[in-house]
């Protein structure tokens, strides 16, 4: 085996991306000692985002002060990759880690990552990427939208800043005001769900809940969603209110798509593509990656099916290297996924698998590399 590619999510709770294409990468050098190994640690569009596309790309860190969630000031950061791409997190600005116990999804804002994509437009960067994930916040973008100069007004025509709780006093919306450094900038937004921006699959009551959001709160911010897409669709003459993904981040998904004018695309689908997958497969002979789980949930296109489609374009085998195994799985392997395997080797709940995770991903990994040497690949 001359080159592979190692290309795994996390194993939630266990094992980070980075860690497994490590332990993999062990593995395969004690058999292969001078085979190419290119790990890409995959990241989801939520915390970890930018350090996973560095570590597999290279590039620079670059660290700011901007506006957190609550309006005070913090640290915070976003990469440049090499050929010039911006990596953003919106949890690096408006996440929960950045709230603590203060859980105001009403009061939060998305203003400070507004500020992190216009640093990187003045910056020169053509082509920001966007992670969608671990959000604070519940306006819809509207916060990340005025940093970058878009004018909200309301009935007074005064302006103002508008947050999850304010989102109906919008009444006008001024994008000639934005910022001419996003002129011409490709805007791409990381987004691995469909829900919708509002109803019982929206925003509020699919996600309301974990930023701390009771029921009346929940209702609450659903129907100021409600208003801010109105006034989007009065104003701008878009209608997000039932864009699949929209409801990603507390509406930050449809407000990327109204105000920055961002695509919408599956994470791993992105990560392909930043990384130049395809081109990294031209003369690799095999492709390993992984997940906690795999079930039919995984056939929608997530990590391991989203790759699969990939390597059976170019005929390269796929092994996918997973935690539990589902029933019904046949159309996996219709994908492209050549063999999985499960590093479980013994018949134990989850709380005890998975203090042993670490040791049975390394055991299974050499159980596995020994075994494709013996074949003579």
């Amino acid at each position: 085996m001359n080159k592979c590619i190692l290309i795994p999510d996390s194993f939630k709770g266990t094992m980070s991306s980075s860690e497994i294409c490590a332990m993999m990468k062990d593995a395969i050098h004690t058999y292969y000692p001078d085979a190419d190994v290119v790990s890409i640690p995959v990241a989801d569009g939520g915390e970890g985002t930018v350090d996973s596309f560095l570590e597999a790309l290279g590039g620079e860190k670059i660290t700011l002060e901007v506006t957190g969630p609550h309006f005070e000031k913090i640290d915070s950061f976003y990469g440049i990759l090499p050929d010039g791409t911006a990596v953003v997190e919106m949890a690096a600005a408006a996440g929960l880690p950045q709230v603590g116990d203060y859980l105001h999804p009403e009061k939060a804002t998305t203003f400070g990552v507004g500020e992190l994509i216009l640093d990187a437009a003045k910056r020169g960067c053509k082509k920001i990427v966007v992670g969608l994930g671990g959000s604070a916040t519940n306006d819809g973008a509207t916060g990340a939208a005025a940093a970058v100069g878009i004018t909200f007004t309301d009935a007074e025509g005064k302006s103002f800043v508008p947050q999850g709780e304010t989102l109906d006093r919008i009444v006008s919306i001024d994008i000639s005001t934005r910022d001419k450094a996003l002129d011409g900038v490709e805007i791409i937004t990381m987004c691995d769900i469909d829900n919708p921006l509002c109803g019982p699959h929206g925003a509020a009551h699919v996600f309301g809940p974990q930023k701390g959001a009771d029921e009346k709160m929940v209702e609450f911010l659903d129907v100021q969603l409600g208003r801010m897409s109105d006034a989007i669709k009065k104003n701008l003459s878009i209608d997000i209110s039932e864009l699949p993904g929209s409801g990603a981040a507390g509406g930050m998904g449809g407000g990327m798509v109204a105000f920055f004018g961002a695509a919408l695309e599956m994470g791993i689908e992105v990560v392909l593509d930043t990384v130049r997958f395809d081109e990294q497969c031209e003369d690799t002979d095999m492709v390993f990656t992984g997940e906690g789980k795999i079930d039919f949930q995984s056939l929608r296109g997530k990590v391991v099916i989203g790759i699969a489609r990939r390597t059976k374009k170019k005929n390269v085998p796929l092994v996918a290297i997973v935690g539990d195994i589902g029933d019904n799985l046949e159309a996996a392997y219709e994908e492209g996924v050549s063999a999985i395997f499960s590093i479980n080797r013994v018949a134990q709940e989850f709380r005890v698998l998975k203090k042993r995770a670490k040791s049975d991903m390394v055991l299974t990994m050499d159980n596995l590399i020994r075994f494709v040497q013996r074949l003579g690949y």
